[in-house]
C-alpha cells in the first residue's frame, strides 16, 4: 500500500464536481472491481471550535472538554471522498449507500488535542444486493491510534443470492421509546453544511426524487450521531458502537428513539423507529476490556 501525506484538507467542492464528471466512467463490472491501493494522511488536524459548536447543536450533542465520538468522522471524511474519487475507484459515488459503521475509541479524545488521521479502502466484497466495501479511517494523537472507523458502502448491483450473508445486530421492538424527536424539512441541508456530505438525496426533495425517495432523507450519520448524543456522558472511556442502517429517514418526520441494557451492563442496544415502528437505525455500545488501552 502506497501512502500520500496531505498537507492540507482536500476542498470538497471540486471534488464533488469530479465525482459528476467521472461518474459514467466508473460503470464497469463489479465483480472484477479493485480498489486504489492508497492511503491519504493528513497531520496535525486542530478542533476548529466554531465547526465543533455548529457540529453539536446539529447533532444534539451538549458542550465537552471531550469530543463526540462521532466528530472524527467529519474531519476525516474529504479524505474519504479524495479516495472514492480517485481515478482507480470503479464506484460512482453519488448512488452510493452507507450501509453500517463502527467505530472503536480507545480513550477519549479532547477539544485541545491535534489529530492525525489515516484512510483507506478495504474490499470489496460480494453483498446480496450488489458489492460493498469499507472505508478504514484511523485517528492518532501524539503518536497512539486512540479512534478507528470503518463505514461500510454498497454499490448497487444485480441480486447475488450466493453472496454470504453476515449476522446482524440484533433488532430492538419498537415502543415504549427512550425519546422522541421531532425533525426539520432542512435538517439534511443544515447538516451537510456541517458535514461536507452533500450527496443530493438530503438536500432538496427534488433531487432525492431523482434516487427513487419521496422527500429528502437524513444522513445516516446524523441519526447515528443523534442517537450518540443520547448517550452523552455514559459511554464508556473504551468503546466500541456498531450501526446498521435500515429504512432512509424521511424529512421532515418525527422519530423515536429506543435504548435498552441495564445501566451497568457492558452492552446496550439502541434503535431509531420511525412511529409506525419501521426500523430506521439498529445499533449497540459495548464497553471495551481496558479502557486506557493505546
Amino acid at each position: 500500500m502506497s501512502t500520500a501525506e496531505l498537507t492540507e484538507t482536500p476542498k470538497l467542492g471540486p471534488l464533488y464536481l469530479k465525482a459528476a464528471a467521472t461518474a459514467p466512467l466508473r460503470r464497469g463490472d463489479p465483480a472484477r472491481a479493485e480498489l486504489p491501493d492508497t492511503e491519504y494522511v493528513r497531520s496535525d488536524v486542530p478542533v476548529d471550535s466554531e465547526h465543533l459548536a455548529d457540529y453539536n447543536r446539529i447533532c444534539g450533542f451538549g458542550t465537552r472538554d471531550e469530543l463526540p465520538l462521532t466528530y472524527p468522522h467529519v474531519t476525516s471524511f474529504p479524505l474519504a471522498v479524495r479516495l472514492m474519487t480517485d481515478r482507480g475507484f470503479p464506484f460512482p459515488l453519488v448512488g452510493l449507500v452507507h450501509v453500517a459503521n463502527s467505530i472503536t475509541r480507545h480513550e477519549p479524545l479532547l477539544v485541545t488535542d491535534t489529530l492525525t488521521q489515516r484512510v483507506r479502502l478495504a474490499g470489496p466484497r460480494p453483498h446480496p444486493k450488489g458489492t460493498q466495501f469499507d472505508v478504514v479511517t484511523e485517528t492518532g494523537v501524539g503518536g497512539r491510534t486512540v479512534w478507528t472507523e470503518t463505514s461500510t458502502y454498497l454499490h448497487r448491483g444485480p441480486e447475488n443470492d450466493s453472496a454470504p450473508r453476515q449476522e446482524g445486530i440484533a433488532e430492538v421492538e419498537a415502543g415504549r421509546p427512550t425519546a422522541s424527536w421531532k425533525l426539520p424539512g432542512d435538517l439534511g441541508r443544515r447538516y451537510a453544511a456541517v458535514s461536507g456530505d452533500r450527496n443530493p438525496i438530503h438536500l432538496r426533495p427534488l433531487a432525492a426524487k431523482a434516487f427513487g425517495f419521496p422527500r429528502a432523507i437524513a444522513h445516516g450519520m446524523w441519526s447515528a450521531a443523534r442517537c450518540l448524543a443520547a448517550f452523552e456522558g455514559r459511554l464508556p472511556a473504551a468503546c466500541t458502537v456498531d450501526v446498521e442502517f435500515a429504512k432512509p429517514v424521511l424529512l421532515p418526520s418525527r422519530v423515536e428513539f429506543t435504548e435498552r441494557g441495564a445501566p451497568d451492563s457492558a452492552e446496550k442496544s439502541f434503535a431509531l423507529h420511525s412511529t409506525a415502528g419501521k426500523t430506521h437505525l439498529r445499533g449497540r455500545v459495548r464497553r471495551n476490556g481496558t479502557e486506557n488501552a493505546a
